[in-house]
């Protein structure tokens, strides 16, 4: 028997908020969509993705308003992805989410910091900046920097490569992939 994709039978925000984003790849999704990834070619070759998963992941996170498509080409059409506010929700729980992956999941710990980009303190456990008077600091508020004490990426494609330099989040990478 196949396994469903709801929880129907369950009466709670978190069973919810799974069917929304708890399909796999899903979070990976919004996670690049906060890293600055936008086009489906530069999802697909940093997550490794199947094709035909990667459209379903991406059609039901714009039918659930997390992510929206705008036109980045008219000819041919072409879309980019962006996370909507309902999206931007999600960085405190994927922010939290990721470091509890670096401190109990990952030898060695996290691939990535996050800072406050205003004054370049770290964020703490539930991504807030210490030095500004504890508040959540808003994603685009947020610098991305490699982890140096993890060394180099074992990725090599466009998303990787750009993500070994500091990067603002929601900043679109650009993209080294053709048009898709």
């Amino acid at each position: 028997m196949a396994l469903g994709t709801d929880y129907e039978l369950q009466d709670c925000a978190l069973a919810r908020a799974l069917e929304v984003v708890g399909e796999r790849w899903s979070l990976l999704i919004v996670r690049d969509a906060f890293y600055g990834v936008q086009r489906f070619n530069d999802f697909l070759t940093h997550l490794g993705i199947p094709r035909a998963v990667l459209t379903a992941r991406l059609n039901g996170l714009v039918a659930a308003g997390v992510l929206r498509k705008e036109p980045y080409l008219q000819t041919p059409l072409r879309h980019g992805y962006l996370l909507t506010d309902t999206g931007l929700e999600l960085w405190g729980p994927l922010y939290q989410l990721s470091r509890w992956g670096g401190r109990h999941a990952t030898e060695g710990g996290p691939h990535h910091l996050f800072a406050h980009a205003d004054c370049g303190t770290d964020l703490d456990l539930v991504g807030a900046c210490p030095a500004c008077g504890g508040a959540p600091v808003p994603p685009d508020r947020v610098l991305m920097r490699p982890n140096a004490a993890r060394g180099g990426s074992l990725r090599d494609d466009p998303v990787s490569r750009a993500l070994v330099r500091p990067h603002p989040l929601l900043e679109p990478i650009a993209s080294a992939a053709a048009p898709a």
